[in-house]
């Protein structure tokens, strides 16, 4: 297809495709067939993870530019991919954070895999900010917590896993982690207030 269809069926201006292309967020067309590029469903799938970062996750060009040259990069694995689309959507810690003592229940041990990630380090921030705060979290509460993220995550994992391209993976993970997670703590509340309600 060309600029014209790609515009049409993406629901995108040319201008705003010519744009993304020029920004290195959208790869160039093939010219080989004819003088002018030619399109493919990659552009389409492209196109939509843009809109769905900038409209739903609402990232700016720099970090959907980030992410998109993640996907480009045959080196990066889908593991790290998705550990880079987490970390730019959630804006977790980049540096290295000690283990706080009540990690040493999560990981490790049969639970979560004790290795290094952006996910860790916040994770490892927020347990010692609640310290600080005096409002320490209690281990039974955290491997309670814990047994029912994991549930979540597998199911999380495996809408990941079953994307067609990496673009959809990037799309299905940018929303998943932007959208459920707000949609998990919303649950969270009402059922909370359901069992307050029920005494």
């Amino acid at each position: 297809m060309q600029l014209k269809e790609l515009s049409a069926r993406s629901g995108m201006s040319a201008a705003s495709i010519k744009f993304y292309l020029r920004e290195g967020l959208l790869p160039a067309g093939s010219t080989a067939a004819s003088p002018r590029a030619d399109y493919t469903q990659a552009h389409l799938r492209r196109l939509e993870l843009i809109k769905v970062l900038r409209r739903v996750v609402e990232l700016g060009l720099d970090r959907i530019k980030a992410i998109t040259d993640g996907i480009d990069d045959p080196l990066l694995g889908d593991v790290e991919l998705m550990g880079r689309v987490q970390g730019t959507v959630l804006g977790l810690a980049e540096g290295p954070v000690p283990d706080h003592p009540l990690m040493a229940g999560l990981v490790g041990s049969g639970r979560w895999v004790d290795a290094p990630s952006r996910a860790r380090n916040s994770l490892n921030l927020l347990l010692h900010r609640m310290d600080e705060l005096g409002v320490p979290a209690d281990a039974d509460v955290l491997s309670a917590y814990a047994d029912a993220v994991d549930q979540v995550a597998a199911l999380d994992v495996g809408s990941a896993e079953r994307a067609r391209s990496r673009d959809d993976m990037v799309k299905t993970v940018a929303v998943g982690t932007h959208l459920y997670s707000d949609l998990l703590l919303k649950m969270l509340a009402v059922a909370q207030a359901s069992r307050a309600m029920r005494g």
